[in-house]
């Protein structure tokens, strides 16, 4: 992984001089950015030889506390790592009212080989075992997102806000025009922040619930810059809606009676002198699509621990509800996990449509073109497409609930030689010891279940 040089450091300042502070952070296992807040005149020394941040920060759960099971904390002296700059992510973070710049960082160890907890390098691991066999990933990253009210958010009880205007949306009404003008002062001040940012957000759609949006981002022949872009896209939607007095958040189901929000995958691959090895039309498939479709369903069990990390991910996986129960595929159809797209013919991609939108990106992206480098290169054959309704036809066979998933990954060979061993054995102790600490507490639930009843 190339480290970026000083001199972007040097140009941006040059053109930015009024910047106060720069966010310097990188994204742990479970995809929560942790890192310092800079000065300009630290920024040169940052490129130059890394920011130190402790290995610890690789082994906390989502409430921030170290799982020690990881070996990162004790075992190391909670010793410091080298944290550098990912080059061409120095940019603005628009949304606040001091002038502030970002810049992800990756980790590496003291001896400058690449810290094997940090998950940009497991997506990197991914990447360069698909550029070893001549073919590269174009790839594209749609996160759905709900902008709930801040009152009732800071009581843990969720609510769709009002928009600026006043009006707030009470009704499944998916597409609804009118919900993107109601909300277009969040929404608009979200495309120029991208803007700002070099984002490169397009369309904008109301989804299938009242405060939930979708904007795409174009696809980049570069999915590492993919992954980056879904990290900053996640912080500018934060920001924003916060400057609004609203609180955006990517959970997978904020809402036990309305629809996910899921983190689409588009991918195709490019190589031996074409620009799309998955080009076509109608149920023919190239061989490239064919056997990558194959290992993402011979995967997908495995690797479902990876794309739901969370007890709240598995809330999402219903009949009927967009997000899938079995490993199938088809073309042009929303019920099943695999979509093959239709339009013409040099467009044609693949759609993965398993992940929440909690997941980690660089995760979840690693686990994904792992599926197609190990169904490429061990030419699986998929099954046969579905036609129709994907729910009634195949039996729910993927591992649906948090602690089924972990099982299944923990005894997957696939995904250590794929993903890494030492990353995949961190990332599921990680979840492991969450998952145990999470259903060791006592919820709300619990209470009205059985207070009276038990």
């Amino acid at each position: 992984m190339a480290r970026a040089d000083e001199k972007e450091a040097a140009d941006f300042l040059a053109v930015h001089p009024e910047t106060v502070q720069i966010q310097a952070f990188l994204t742990d296992p479970s995809g929560v950015a942790r890192g310092k807040v800079l000065r300009p005149e630290e920024l040169a020394t940052a490129y130059r030889d890394g920011r130190p941040l402790p290995c610890s920060i690789q082994s906390l759960d989502m409430l921030g506390a170290d799982v020690l099971e990881t070996g990162l904390v004790w075992e190391e002296g909670d010793s410091d790592r080298p944290c550098f700059p990912v080059a061409g992510t120095l940019t603005h973070a628009p949304w606040h009212d001091v002038p502030t710049a970002q810049v992800i960082l990756a980790s590496y160890e003291r001896d400058g080989s690449p810290t094997p907890a940090d998950p940009r390098h497991a997506l990197q691991r991914t990447v360069n075992a698909l550029e070893a066999m001549g073919l590269k990933p174009v790839v594209a990253i749609e996160l759905e997102f709900y902008l709930v009210d801040r009152d009732a958010a800071a009581s843990r009880r969720l609510a769709p806000p009002a928009a600026p205007n006043g009006f707030a949306p009470a009704h499944l009404q998916a597409y609804l025009m009118q919900d993107l003008e109601d909300f277009s002062p969040v929404l608009n001040d979200i495309f120029d922040g991208a803007k700002k940012m070099g984002l490169p957000a397009r369309t904008l759609i109301s989804e299938y619930a009242p405060g939930q949006f979708e904007i795409v981002l174009e696809h980049r022949d570069d999915a590492m810059r993919a992954a980056d872009d879904a990290i900053l896209y996640k912080r500018l939607v934060k920001g924003v809606a916060d400057r609004h007095g609203l609180v955006a958040t990517f959970m997978a189901k904020p809402y036990a009676d309305l629809s996910g929000s899921g983190m689409h995958v588009h991918v195709s691959l490019a190589g031996e002198g074409k620009d799309n090895l998955f080009a076509g039309e109608g149920s023919n498939l190239t061989p490239h699509l064919a056997h990558a479709i194959g290992g993402l369903e011979a995967a997908m069990a495995e690797s479902m621990a990876f794309f739901a990390p969370n007890a709240n991910s598995y809330r999402r996986f219903r009949k009927n509800s967009y997000a899938p129960l079995a490993p199938t595929w088809a073309v042009d159809n929303r019920s099943v996990p695999l979509r093959v797209t239709a339009g013409r013919p040099e467009t044609r991609h693949l759609e993965h449509r398993v992940c929440g939108a909690d997941a980690n990106p660089y995760v979840a992206l690693a686990a994904v073109l792992a599926g197609i480098a190990e169904g490429i290169e061990k030419k699986i054959e998929p099954s046969e497409p579905v036609t129709g309704d994907g729910y009634g036809q195949r039996e729910a066979t993927l591992p649906l609930n948090w602690w089924k998933a972990l099982e299944t990954a923990r005894n997957s060979s696939f995904l250590a030689e794929r993903l890494g061993k030492e990353f995949t054995n961190i990332f599921l102790t990680i979840k492991e010891v969450e998952c145990d600490r999470f259903f060791a507490s006592v919820s709300d639930v619990d209470v009205e279940w059985y207070l009276r009843n038990a």
